[in-house]
């Protein structure tokens, strides 16, 4: 089953924005998953178990690393992209 995720990260941090950079890195550095960054939200794209074991190993990564944060997550079932 495909899936469509549009997350939004807000690090509880002054310096956040190196914290949301190292997690877009991170999770675009995965084969299998499709990244798409726009100004308000980072959407990833592609197989079920794929996109969400991305999302369990990276979001602990930046928890771990980073300290705290609020993480939003739209998950919806198949792929939503939008076509130009």
């Amino acid at each position: 089953m495909q899936i469509s995720v549009d997350l939004s990260l807000y690090p509880l941090r002054d310096d956040y924005i190196p914290v949301i950079i190292d997690f877009i890195h991170r999770v675009q550095a995965h084969e299998g998953v499709e990244v798409v960054r726009n100004q308000m939200t980072t959407q990833l794209f592609g197989e079920y178990a794929r996109v969400m074991a991305v999302l369990t190993e990276e979001l602990r990564h930046s928890f771990e690393t980073h300290g705290k944060a609020v993480i939003v997550a739209r998950i919806v079932n198949g792929d939503v992209r939008a076509n130009p």
